[in-house]
């Protein structure tokens, strides 16, 4: 019987990926874990093609082989070095984070006017506390406070010196 691949890739775009699943278990006789769908598709269309119109000639097959020979295959793993006794010793320094230059000092409050309310926002160490929650950003305040993402520090008006525009 005669495949008519055209008709088989048409269908097989229409199919869900776990159809797909089985029709390539049939296809290549072995269960696939993919769930892309535009490969299983690819793959099984290649597969009937080949089934339908005959696969590599011999010819390409040989060539195929020559070139897969030819290939500069690394057939021993590269040299472990030697651990020195330099090596084994570690050494750990603090890493020190640059605070932003638009930020004021810890302890500051920010205070904003938004949709008539007056917003306060207090400078931690290590974040921003808003109405009793504290955020590692100030996008992530003007966040809670919009309900959308925007720039913290274009929503609290700070300038380039800590200080408002």
């Amino acid at each position: 019987m005669q495949l008519n691949v055209g008709k088989e890739v048409a269908a097989l775009q229409r199919m869900t990926v776990k159809e797909l699943r089985e029709k390539y278990a049939d296809a290549f006789g072995e269960e696939t874990n993919a769930n892309n769908k535009a490969w299983l598709v690819k793959r099984i269309a290649w597969r009937l093609q080949a089934l339908a119109e005959g696969d590599l000639s011999e010819r390409a097959r040989h060539r195929a082989a020559e070139l897969a020979n030819d290939a500069d295959l690394r057939l021993s793993p590269p040299k472990v070095k030697p651990a020195s006794a330099d090596s084994e010793r570690t050494t750990t320094a603090g890493l020190r984070l640059k605070l932003d230059d638009r930020l004021p000092p810890p302890g500051t409050i920010l205070t904003r006017k938004y949709k008539g309310e007056v917003l306060q926002v207090k400078v931690l160490p290590h974040g921003f506390e808003f109405e009793g929650d504290v955020y590692r950003s100030l996008s992530a305040v003007s966040k809670a406070i919009t309900g959308t993402h925007c720039n913290g520090y274009l929503f609290f008006r700070l300038s380039q010196n800590g200080g408002t525009r």
